[in-house]
C-alpha cells in the first residue's frame, strides 16, 4: 500500500541520501524527539520547508533543539525548497542568537530565512549572515575533533541535560541545589556552576555516601538548616533499581519526594513491585515532561520579569 509522503519529508530524505554517499554512516538518534541524526561525528537537527514566495518558514522547538545543541559536534539543518539550498548551521551560532527570533508561549521558535539563506533576525533589515554555511558539507562531515575522554554517548549528554534543567528549576523555585556530577556540562555551563551548592549536606537521618551521589536534590532552608524536599535519579541507559535504591537512604524523611526520571515506565513499575511498602512514596515522570516543566518555569521567570510582578 502506497504512501503519502510530503515534500518536506522527500527532501529530508533526499538530504539523509547524500550524507550517507559523502559519509556513509548516517543512523537516527532514537532516543530523542526531534528528526535528529548522527552523521559521521556530528550530531544533526533537520528541518526542511517546501519553496516560499519570499522566505522559507521553519519550527523550532526550544527543548528539541536544546538537546541536540547538548551534543556532540551538533548542527541544524535547514532545506529550503531544495537539497542544493541548504543551511549547515552550528547548533550554538543558532542558539546564541535565538533571543533575536520570535517565538510563542510554548517555546517554538519561528525561523524565518530569506532568498539569499540568511535567518531573518528581529529589527528592520537586521540579518544573521548565514553565507559560509550554505551547502557547507565540509563543516559537517569534518567537525572539530573531541578527545576521546570528552565524548558523550547521546545518553550521557541527554542525562546532563536533564540533570541541569533540574537544577534550573529548583533554582527558579528558591530551593538550594545539589548535582555531584560536577563536570559535565549543561549549555556550557559544567552542573557545578548551576547547582547553588557545592557540597551536599549531611543529614542526620540518612546515609552520606548514597545521598551524595544521587542525581539531583533540591533543599529548603529551616531554622538555619538545609531539608531535602524533593531527590530525582535520572535512569536512560542504566538499571532504575540503583536509583531507587539510592534514594531510600532519604525515606526517614516523611516529606521528601522521590522522583525516578526516564522514557521506560514498565521498567519502573516491575522494580516497584520490589518496594511495595515505599511505592507510595515514588513517582515516575518522562524525560520529556521535565522539559516542558523547564521550558514552562523559564517562561514564567521572564514573564514575571517582563511586567514586573
Amino acid at each position: 500500500m502506497a504512501t503519502n509522503i510530503t515534500p518536506t519529508e522527500v527532501l529530508a530524505r533526499e538530504f539523509l541520501q547524500k550524507a550517507a554517499q559523502l559519509h556513509g554512516s548516517v543512523e537516527p538518534i532514537r532516543i530523542l524527539k526531534a528528526r535528529a541524526y548522527k552523521i559521521g561525528d556530528a550530531s544533526v537537527l533537520i528541518r526542511a520547508a517546501s519553496e516560499g514566495n519570499r522566505r522559507y518558514f521553519f519550527g523550532l522547538n526550544y527543548i528539541h533543539a536544546e538537546e541536540v545543541a547538548n551534543l556532540d559536534n551538533p548542527f541544524f539543518v535547514f532545506i529550503c525548497g531544495s537539497s542544493d539550498r541548504t543551511l549547515i548551521v552550528p547548533a550554538q551560532l543558532l542558539l546564541n542568537n535565538l533571543p533575536n527570533i520570535s517565538h510563542d508561549r510554548n517555546g517554538e521558535y519561528k525561523i524565518n530565512i530569506d532568498q539569499d539563506l540568511n535567518i531573518v533576525l528581529s529589527g528592520r533589515g537586521n540579518r544573521l549572515d548565514c553565507s559560509t554555511f550554505i551547502n557547507s558539507w565540509s563543516l559537517l562531515l569534518n567537525p572539530p575533533k573531541i578527545l576521546a575522554r570528552a565524548r558523550n554517548s547521546v545518553e550521557e549528554s541527554l542525562h546532563s541535560v536533564v540533570q541541569g534543567r533540574l537544577l534550573e528549576i529548583g533554582n527558579v523555585r528558591g530551593y538550594h541545589t545539589f548535582c555531584p556530577n560536577k563536570s559535565k556540562k549543561f549549555n556550557g555551563k559544567q552542573l557545578l556552576e548551576i547547582a547553588s551548592l557545592p557540597s551536599c549536606p549531611e543529614l542526620q537521618f540518612s546515609q552520606y555516601n548514597l545521598l551524595r551521589q544521587i542525581d539531583v536534590l533540591w533543599f529548603r532552608e529551616k531554622n538555619q538548616n538545609l531539608i531535602p524536599e524533593c531527590a530525582f535519579e535520572v535512569e536512560l541507559s542504566t538499571g532504575t533499581w540503583s536509583g531507587v535504591g539510592r534514594m531510600a537512604t532519604l525515606i526517614d524523611y516523611a516529606n521528601v519526594r522521590l522522583y525516578v526520571i526516564s522514557n521506560e515506565q514498565k521498567k519502573y513499575q516491575q522494580v516497584m513491585t520490589a518496594f511495595a511498602e515505599f511505592q507510595s512514596r515514588y513517582r515516575h515522570i518522562d524525560t520529556e515532561s521535565i522539559g516542558e516543566l523547564y521550558a514552562a518555569e523559564l517562561n514564567l521567570r521572564q514573564l514575571r520579569s517582563e511586567i514586573g510582578l
